[in-house]
């Protein structure tokens, strides 16, 4: 009996696996490896998802009322100008699905975020992209790459995984150089940890430019990456046609209602990522003063361009229970956790290609 018949596209695709458990020789843990915040919920959170819990008998509210209604008085955008999905890579699916089709073009900077190009290929859409220059987008290069055919373009501001920024500037001349047909998808997932000021806040940028949208999430300074919930603004005319791609019902009750809550705790959040962007910096120069090569970052993670010692720096922090992300050839992407998680790190980097010593001890938090 032959068997079945799959689409040829998903010969070319990886499936994305995490990285395996690690464990110290002391049987410790500590995951950087994954941008996530390194909090638990909020006690008004956790209030929040134990009275949705009790509803799970029933389907999810399907347009997002009253979460949408939230983020509109918290971002004093429109209501019909929110779509909310499935984290922010279901909403980039949605995005797709509503614009890309077989012979349309979709460009990114390359590397940045991994989802991307997976994405891209099932939407049936060609994926072009254009390589970072110095860890950073290349907006010249992607102006020039646009085509007739070109009818999506993500800028992840700050980009995964190298932490680099777009300035105001910049964008705003590179999004004068786009065609109105084309949809630009400013990718703001690590918006609120930027501290940069030159960086620009991508509401202000789609306010006269209908082709462009800003997509969020509550993954990351939020603290809701198991919930999978995210969302894009935009023009109502785009929005309107991003919420046909919506599929019914994959935001459930618990994470809206958990989302909901945390954009009322704002304050008691915003004060954790204090501590992570205070925390950032502090790994950044302890990094740098053991020698290692680190740019600046405006995300909750750091980049180190480590190129082909990359699988060894990852290896070797893996050895002492670090989890961190490497990408082969290339660098390694390390998550700010809490201060007792990016000590261990701080120590198992001081140990690669430079054995701590009395003279040369390892760099902790003070």
């Amino acid at each position: 009996m032959p068997d079945p018949t799959f689409r040829t596209v998903l010969e070319r695709l990886v499936n994305f696996k995490p990285g395996p458990p690690v464990r110290s020789p002391e049987g410790r843990s500590y995951p950087l490896a994954a941008n996530e915040s390194p909090y638990g919920p909020l006690p008004a959170v956790v209030k929040a998802i134990e009275e949705a819990a009790l509803g799970v008998n029933r389907y999810p509210d399907n347009n997002c009322v009253e979460l949408t209604a939230e983020i509109s008085a918290r971002l004093k955008v429109a209501e019909d100008e929110i779509a909310v999905g499935c984290g922010s890579v279901g909403v980039s699916q949605m995005l797709l699905e509503a614009v890309a089709e077989p012979g349309a073009e979709v460009m990114y900077a390359w590397r940045s975020f991994e989802a991307y190009p997976i994405l891209t290929r099932l939407s049936g859409a060609t994926p072009v992209e254009v390589p970072l220059r110095d860890g950073a987008h290349d907006l010249d290069a992607m102006a020039a790459a646009i085509t007739d055919r070109t009818r999506l373009i993500f800028v992840c501001n700050p980009n995964n995984p190298t932490g680099s920024v777009v300035h105001a500037a910049a964008l705003e001349a590179f999004l004068d150089r786009v065609p109105a047909d084309c949809l630009v998808v400013i990718d703001e997932a690590y918006h609120e940890y930027v501290r940069d000021r030159e960086v620009p806040d991508g509401l202000a940028l789609r306010t006269d430019r209908p082709n462009v949208v800003v997509l969020r999430t509550f993954s990351k300074a939020y603290g809701l990456a198991g919930l999978r919930i995210g969302y894009v603004v935009g023009h109502r005319e785009t929005i309107e046609a991003i919420r046909k791609a919506f599929l019914p019902f994959s935001v459930n009750g618990i994470a809206q209602a958990a989302a909901v809550a945390a954009l009322r705790s704002e304050a008691e959040l915003m004060a954790r990522v204090e501590t992570t962007t205070r925390e950032r910096e502090r790994v950044r120069e302890a990094l740098r003063a053991l020698g290692l090569p680190v740019p600046p970052s405006e995300a909750n993670f750091v980049w180190l361009p480590l190129g082909e010692r990359t699988l060894d720096f990852g290896r070797h922090c893996a050895e002492a229970g670090v989890a961190i992300r490497p990408f082969a050839g290339e660098g390694a992407r390390v998550s700010i956790g809490s201060p007792e998680e990016n000590d261990a790190f701080l120590v198992a980097a001081a140990g690669f290609d430079n054995p701590p010593t009395s003279e040369n001890p390892p760099t902790a938090r003070a």
